[in-house]
């Protein structure tokens, strides 16, 4: 067999591959679209949010983000095939999970920046004790009788009858007076 037409069976393989990975990445972004609409609707008929906002009284679209999830999980799986498929898998998916990483880092800390000091907050109010339920209190501008504490924020109702929500952080970081 000539060196020429060993190159003519190379490039035939390279040509199939390439159109296999092409296949593989349309594919995979198909099936990430359906999987991620699927399980949003499956989330949405549990009630899923409402669920954890009344129950767990977490107010994330829990919904959105689990189906976000899987589309991205079903993209980076189709990504790393369509790749292996043409033989880039070793440095191109270092590369790719390197960056994920750094992203995925960068999104926690961002998500979780305000959570964070208000759930640090919320074990330093329930510890020392200084606000019960039922207790007439102003912070700032802001006076009103509490009606709910948890970790994340202090309900308190108004004389206008308004609920207002007041993040942990914020009672602790200004001056709290008691009213009554």
């Amino acid at each position: 067999m000539a060196l020429k037409d060993l190159f003519v069976i190379s490039s035939t393989n390279g040509f199939i591959n390439l159109i296999a990975a092409l296949i593989i990445l349309i594919v995979g972004f198909i099936v990430a679209s359906i999987l991620s609409k699927l399980t949003r609707k499956v989330l949405r008929d549990l009630e899923t949010n409402k669920i954890l906002r009344e129950q767990a009284q977490v107010r994330l679209p829990i919904e959105e983000f689990i189906s976000q999830a899987v589309k991205y999980v079903v993209y980076l799986v189709a990504v790393i095939w369509a790749l292996n498929q043409i033989g880039l898998t070793t440095t191109v998916l270092q590369i790719i999970l390197v960056t994920l990483l750094v992203i995925f880092i960068i999104f926690i800390i961002l998500a979780f920046k305000d959570f964070i000091p208000n759930v640090v907050a919320g074990f330093i109010i329930y510890h020392k004790g200084t606000i019960k339920k039922g207790e007439q209190i102003r912070i700032k501008n802001i006076e009103g009788i509490v009606i709910h504490i948890d970790l994340t924020e202090i309900r308190l109702i108004t004389k206008n009858k308004e609920i207002v929500h007041i993040p942990n952080s914020y009672v602790t970081k200004h001056e709290l007076i008691k009213t009554r």
